[in-house]
């Protein structure tokens, strides 16, 4: 292959695959370079004026960029399995996904994280797992399952295995508690990735010095500077729910700080979503328009992540490189025309899509619900707290109510119940509380996407409507519903692990996208989304507060407080 390889590049040998009048984006170098593409074993072999192959594309003077990386996502808050996800990143020119699979693992662990590599083993693109380092992610909840130091020492060395995910738990990091350390001696030689939100000071000096080495939780550009000073790569985050990507970018470009040690990630984006505007291309062209000059927009999405996760070979259009690359019309508008892997045309193409055995369905399992169910607690120091949404963000901010105050509110839409219960374990637990800024004015919405534990999570306006909405939720055997009047309005069933669809892409987006012009024709904010915001109300460890099945967690206090 080597010998190949070279006589290819000298033009002694025809290559495999020949692009001819490329405007060929280098990445080193940040200058557009016109060439032809020479391609042996799907591997660059040169660039410059060569002759015939047995496979000539003539792009006319099209723009050829490298295949884009997705940082950090989880696929499964696509709502679909990893051949459906993988087949529209690649539409959109994204050839390699960082995943980590976190939210799977929470209900089935390590057979769910088989499932994911399985599910994703025949798709054509590089699809690598960080493995869930928090499972439970904290003990301020209770979920389906558990990755143990020892599963994390067994799971390390397999194929497709990066190294380990996410560390959110950030005080036992600190605390030096001796599991989380266990954790990342066995991945001390590998990428371990950060979840630091506004971590600062000697906290953050802390947590770089056991070895953590990416971040994705800065919400803005001071935020993200403090973690790149502390060592830290700071990828930029642009999902369905949070949006970072504006405020950081906008920094960078002010400052002109140096984006060397900056990519691209999605954390969590709905499949609709990427249908409309892609992943990684939008954060790209996003960037674009903020005044980021487009070669360090196009470097953050493919070398810069490359060289942050050591994926040697991957990140550039270069001699010796993987001959993953995109197409473009246009650069600026990044307008996607072809994707190439490993020097095969990928996109335009069809994907086959696998069956889910029955065996991944049917984890909902809930006590039976009472008539006191949604009840709110008796009142503290006079009142409750409650829980408010920003919009375009995932962080919340905290208030309080009087206790003679909350019925009033509740009638007049003010403030809606919403309640998580445990739905692994038929263990009865339950946290009810009150929430403000997701404007439903009749009826509930419940869901089995709860990060991180996927409990069921339930708002409304009332009672009876969240008792109907949690027993479709079981019906359906997971998913997203919106009630009103004890009648469905709209359902999305998610039977693969109460997390994804086992329908085709296609049907899945259009429901989606139904289900939330419903949403919103229900009231719920047109300034956040109606079930990914959702989803991250139950995450103890995103400032300020939050619920889970064990009541409302002030998460700058780390107790419960009602």
């Amino acid at each position: 292959m080597l010998e190949k390889l070279i006589n290819t590049a000298l033009g002694k040998q025809p290559a495999d695959l020949l692009i001819k009048n490329a405007r060929i984006l280098n990445v080193f170098t940040c200058e557009i370079v016109h060439g032809d593409i020479a391609i042996a074993d799907g591997i660059i072999a040169g660039i410059g004026s060569y002759g015939a192959a047995p496979r000539v594309e003539d792009v006319a003077g099209q723009f050829v960029v490298p295949g884009f990386i997705n940082t950090h996502c989880h696929v499964e808050s696509s709502m679909v399995t990893p051949d459906v996800y993988c087949a529209e990143e690649l539409k959109w020119g994204v050839t390699t996904v960082i995943t980590d699979p976190h939210e799977v693992a929470n209900v089935a662990g390590v057979e769910g994280i088989r499932f994911m590599l399985d599910v994703s083993a025949n798709v054509p693109i590089d699809y690598f797992v960080q493995l869930p380092s928090c499972v439970p992610a904290t003990l301020f909840e209770h979920n389906g399952a558990e990755i143990k130091p020892d599963d994390i020492a067994k799971l390390i060395n397999e194929p497709g295995i990066l190294g380990l995910s996410e560390m959110m738990n950030y005080p036992g990091v600190l605390g030096c508690d001796a599991g989380v350390m266990e954790m990342i001696v066995s991945a001390r030689n590998r990428i371990i990735d950060g979840h630091a939100p506004a971590l600062s000071g000697k906290d953050l000096q802390a947590y770089a010095a056991a070895g953590i080495r990416t971040d994705h939780e800065s919400t803005s550009f001071e935020e993200a500077l403090e973690k790149i000073r502390a060592g830290l790569a700071v990828l930029v985050r642009e999902g369905s729910a949070a949006k970072d990507l504006r405020g950081i970018i906008a920094g960078v470009v002010a400052s002109g700080l140096n984006t060397d040690r900056m990519a691209f990630c999605t954390d969590d984006k709905h499949i609709a979503d990427i249908r409309r505007v892609g992943t990684i291309r939008h954060c790209i062209r996003e960037s674009i328009s903020l005044g980021l000059e487009p070669e360090l927009a196009y470097r953050m999405a493919s070398l810069n992540a490359a060289n942050i996760y050591g994926l040697k070979g991957l990140g550039a259009v270069a001699p010796g490189y993987q001959a993953d690359m995109v197409v473009l019309s246009d650069l600026e508008d990044v307008a996607v025309s072809q994707v190439y892997k490993r020097g095969i045309r990928v996109f335009p193409g069809e994907f086959k899509h696998r069956a889910v055995s029955p065996r991944f369905r049917n984890s909902i399992n809930i006590a039976p619900l009472k008539d006191d169910s949604f009840q709110l607690p008796k009142p503290k120091n006079g009142g409750y707290p409650v829980i408010h949404i920003l919009e375009n963000q995932i962080i919340t901010e905290k208030s309080f109510i009087g206790a003679d105050l909350v019925s009033v509110r509740l009638q007049s839409n003010e403030l809606c119940k919403i309640a998580v219960i445990e739905r692994h374990h038929a263990t009865g637990h339950t946290g009810v509380g009150l929430l403000s800024g997701y404007g439903l004015k009749n009826g509930a919405v419940a869901t089995t996407v709860g990060h991180d534990s996927h409990n069921i999570i339930v708002v409304g306006t009332n009672d009876a409507d969240m008792f109907y909405a949690v027993k479709e939720i079981q019906r359906m055997q997971g998913g997203y519903v919106l009630i009103r009047d004890k009648k469905t309005l709209g359902a999305i069933p998610l039977p693969v692990y109460g997390l994804m669809s086992a329908c085709e892409p296609d049907k899945f987006i259009t429901d989606l996208e139904e289900l939330t012009r419903k949403a919103r024709d229900a009231g719920v904010s047109r300034n956040i989304d109606p079930f990914i915001t959702l989803s991250f109300l139950a995450l103890p460890l995103l400032p300020k507060i939050r619920i889970t099945d064990m009541g409302v967690f002030d998460v700058e206090k780390f107790e419960f407080i009602h």
